[in-house]
Protein backbone atom coordinates (compact mmCIF):
# COMPACT_ATOMS: atom_id res chain seq x y z
CA UNK A 1 0.00 0.00 0.00
CA UNK A 2 1.39 3.37 -0.65
CA UNK A 3 2.08 6.24 1.14
CA UNK A 4 -0.65 9.00 -0.45
CA UNK A 5 -2.81 6.23 -0.37
CA UNK A 6 -2.78 5.55 3.86
CA UNK A 7 -2.74 9.07 4.23
CA UNK A 8 -5.79 9.93 1.90
CA UNK A 9 -7.36 6.89 3.89
CA UNK A 10 -6.70 8.87 7.38
CA UNK A 11 -8.26 11.88 5.71
CA UNK A 12 -11.07 10.19 4.70
CA UNK A 13 -10.59 10.80 1.42
CA UNK A 14 -10.85 7.60 0.13
CA UNK A 15 -12.42 4.38 1.03
CA UNK A 16 -10.65 1.81 3.23
CA UNK A 17 -9.72 -1.63 1.30
CA UNK A 18 -12.34 -3.95 2.82
CA UNK A 19 -9.88 -6.80 2.14
CA UNK A 20 -7.36 -5.74 4.81
CA UNK A 21 -6.74 -7.61 7.74
CA UNK A 22 -7.43 -4.76 10.77
CA UNK A 23 -6.41 -6.40 14.30
CA UNK A 24 -7.23 -3.92 17.50
CA UNK A 25 -3.41 -2.79 18.01
CA UNK A 26 -3.34 -2.11 14.49
CA UNK A 27 -6.66 0.17 14.52
CA UNK A 28 -4.88 1.84 17.55
CA UNK A 29 -2.06 2.65 15.78
CA UNK A 30 -3.91 4.38 12.44
CA UNK A 31 -6.34 6.15 15.52
CA UNK A 32 -3.04 7.86 16.18
CA UNK A 33 -1.41 8.25 12.92
CA UNK A 34 -4.70 9.92 12.02
CA UNK A 35 -4.81 12.23 15.04
CA UNK A 36 -0.75 13.25 14.40
CA UNK A 37 -1.30 14.14 10.78
CA UNK A 38 -4.77 16.68 11.79
CA UNK A 39 -2.70 18.24 14.63
CA UNK A 40 0.33 18.76 11.64
CA UNK A 41 -2.08 20.01 9.05
CA UNK A 42 -3.77 22.44 11.91
CA UNK A 43 -0.14 23.89 12.90
CA UNK A 44 0.88 24.03 9.51
CA UNK A 45 -2.68 26.23 8.66
CA UNK A 46 -1.96 28.44 11.92
CA UNK A 47 1.56 28.81 10.99
CA UNK A 48 0.33 30.29 7.21
CA UNK A 49 -2.42 32.87 8.97
CA UNK A 50 0.49 34.08 11.02
CA UNK A 51 2.98 34.38 8.04
CA UNK A 52 0.34 36.41 6.14
CA UNK A 53 -0.90 38.67 8.73
CA UNK A 54 2.53 39.55 9.55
Amino acid sequence: MGILRQVAEYLYLKKKDPTATDSTWVKYMHGINRLSIFLFLIAMIILAIKLLKH
